[in-house]
């Protein structure tokens, strides 16, 4: 998405020294080592301290004297590497990669990482494996429909374009963006930081803020479909309503709604579900829902234009959405009232609210390899640091409150953060603080939502909501608040998954082989018996430990792409996932789960079924997921030809 280059010849001199005094040390100084080879930047006294919590880490803990010098050497180095004196920045291979990455996260960084990171750092391209067959010759049958036009969606399209292989997305919208074009109330934005909120391969660096909202996310995507032509292959407007398997011709019959209300039916081989984890709202099934006579909606559904200045508004739910939305309705609205199921753990981050300065924009744009530099900081903090601490110690003593000593001091971190945002309204204290350990349910980023609480204007109610009439909202303790507008913050049918498409494979639907709440695929991408199809974010993928979505995306994409290659390439039509390797996958997922936060008893989350068992979230570090997706292995699939595929069974 840049020209560094280009974007550092217009710079003067005196405009680069100053940009560089808004520099994170700790990338500035991994930079001045890739670009020279010198290690001197990444060893004593010039090796970054550990930050504290997800602090910046600006200064890196170093002097000003050190500082200066390494802003000055920056500033010497990129001149020369502008104006052709120095090369552009080559692999600087495994030894000096690993001392680089521990430098700059402040703490030793395991070899294990060196391959994800390298991806993440743009020093290899994430796409198919070096040794991956190439496609070169695909049959004239062999196309993909994709189902979804967000985020899976885009990723999916540009990966098999790259491939060589005929593909048509299909988005239910106007545009791409998926989740982002859906989820237009005020406030929506991202709770991962910006510069890892991208592609590997298309690294955004002029993001405006260090937590996009809404808009500039859905004009990164579609800058991202309009880059690699992936929109010239999108039917817009249009919505796959089924999806059968005709085991004759071996092909996917998918039938096609569109915006006029007529009806299509096409054909695929392949089909790809990139509709996630978050697209179907969850409507709570409450008397008089019909009968409220105002505007009543959900966050995902917000109705264009509204104005509710003025207004007396019900906000029913206290989740992700709305710690976004209540801090801005609060200096809006004449009355908010908080219908609150159960409370939230929120943390404090001090970039929330920051835009990007015009020098630090200078820094991410003209700057060889800071903006990918800047990243993997990021990646380190946010991704698989804090798995190790949702571990479920058997020995600790009070699983009341916490899964182990760390997981408590985040507690007691999070509380006082609290106490302290509630200054002097610590009446509001015993109904805000939650009851569960912290990373139990989703974890939030505090953006102004305990504040708000204290305003005179907001009132947090904690009875259950009960049903609406024409003009109020009736709780189970009995009272009835009158209000004007009701918005329902209240989710998405995150466990019932594939829900808005009727797919149905080789021994009935995936609403019947997964019944309404317990999906399961190997991987979280292939599932039995539902051959040739894929799922992009699909059951157990999620990412509750923290971290970018993104880049579970890119290795379910990867794997699939190479998955066709294979087939392509070994002239195979059919590919149905082995029930046994999907049971082990499943077991060792659930194993793992047994000993992770989400199935700690004592609370509910969207993350688990009725039974207990977490569907939604991945068990594993993104490490390990990157390396389980490195290569498709045909031998956990059943192969057919298309004479095979007409019988039963698929051979072994």
């Amino acid at each position: 998405m840049k020209n560094v280059r280009t974007a550092a010849r217009a710079l003067s001199e005196d405009q680069l020294r100053a940009a560089m005094r808004s520099a994170n040390l700790p990338t500035l100084l991994v930079v001045l080592a890739h670009l020279t080879g010198d290690t001197a930047w990444v060893r004593a006294p010039f090796t970054a301290g550990r930050p504290r919590g997800m602090d910046d880490n600006d200064s890196a803990g170093l002097s000003e004297e050190l500082q200066e010098e390494a802003r000055e050497a920056a500033v010497r180095v990129v001149l020369d590497w502008r104006d052709g004196l120095l090369p552009d920045p080559v692999d600087p291979g495994d030894d000096l990669l690993l001392e680089m990455m521990s430098s700059q996260a402040g703490e030793p960084v395991d070899p294990e990482f060196l391959g994800m990171i390298r991806e993440e750092l743009g020093i290899e391209r994430r796409g198919l494996p070096l040794d991956a067959p190439a496609v070169s010759q695909v049959p004239d049958d062999f196309d993909v429909l994709v189902i979804g036009g967000g985020l899976g969606g885009v990723c999916a399209g540009i990966k098999l374009g790259e491939a060589g292989i005929a593909y048509r997305i299909v988005e239910k919208n106007a545009e791409v963006g998926g989740t982002w074009s859906e989820n237009a109330y005020p406030g929506a934005g991202v709770d991962t930081p910006s510069h890892l909120y991208s592609y590997s391969f298309e690294q955004m660096s002029d993001w405006s803020r260090f937590y996009a909202k809404r808009g500039e996310i859905n004009q990164y995507v579609a800058h991202c479909a309009r880059t690699y032509g992936v929109d010239e292959h999108v039917s817009y407007e249009t919505e796959a309503t089924s999806a059968q398997f005709d085991e004759a011709s071996g092909r996917w019959v998918v039938e096609l709604r569109h915006a006029d209300g007529s009806v299509e039916t096409t054909t695929a081989r392949i089909v790809i579900s990139a509709v996630g984890q978050l697209n179907v709202p969850k409507i709570p099934n409450l008397p008089g829902l019909d009968d409220f006579a105002g505007p009543l909606f959900h966050t995902a559904r917000w109705p264009e234009g509204l104005d509710l200045r003025g207004k007396r508004v019900a906000c029913v739910g206290t989740g992700a959405s709305a710690m976004q939305l209540v801090p801005i309705l609060a200096d809006e609205v004449e009355e908010l009232v908080i219908f609150q199921r159960s409370p939230q753990w929120a943390g404090p981050n001090a970039n929330y609210f920051k835009e990007i300065s015009a020098d630090q924009r200078t820094l991410f744009e003209s700057v060889p390899m800071y903006t990918e530099w800047y990243r993997f900081r990021l990646l380190w903090m946010f991704n698989d640091k804090v798995h190790r601490s949702l571990q479920i110690d058997p020995e600790w003593p009070h699983p009341e409150r916490a899964v182990n000593s760390t997981n408590d001091k985040h507690r007691a971190f999070f509380t006082q953060h609290i106490v302290d945002e509630l200054g002097d309204r610590q009446d509001l204290l015993p109904d805000v603080l939650p009851d569960y350990p912290p990373f139990g349910k989703r974890m939030l980023i505090d953006n102004g939502w305990f504040h708000a609480l204290t305003k005179p204007n907001v009132r947090l109610v904690t009875d259950g909501v009960a049903g609406f009439t024409e003009t109020e909202v009736l709780t189970t303790s009995g009272e009835r608040v009158e209000t004007d507008v009701v918005v329902l913050s209240t989710g998405f049918e995150a466990l019932r998954l594939l829900d808005s498409v009727d797919v149905r494979g080789r021994v009935g639907s995936i609403r019947e082989t997964w019944g309404d709440d317990n999906g399961y695929a190997h991987l979280g991408i292939a599932v039995p018996d539902f051959p040739n199809f894929f799922c992009v974010f699909g059951p157990n993928t999620n990412l509750g430990h923290g971290g970018s979505i993104i880049l579970n995306i890119e290795c379910q994409v990867r794997y699939v792409v190479d998955l066709l290659a294979q087939m392509i390439d070994q002239g195979v039509e059919v590919v149905d996932c082995k029930p046994e390797v999907l049971q082990d996958y499943l077991d060792r997922v659930d194993a793992a789960h047994d000993k992770m936060i989400w199935s700690h008893p004592g609370f509910d989350s969207w993350y688990r079924n009725a039974e207990g068992r977490v569907v939604t979230n991945s068990p594993w570090r993104l490490v390990d997921y990157w390396a389980m997706t490195q290569r498709a292995d045909l031998d956990d699939y059943r192969l057919g030809s298309l004479a095979l595929a007409q019988s039963d069974e698929l051979p072994a």
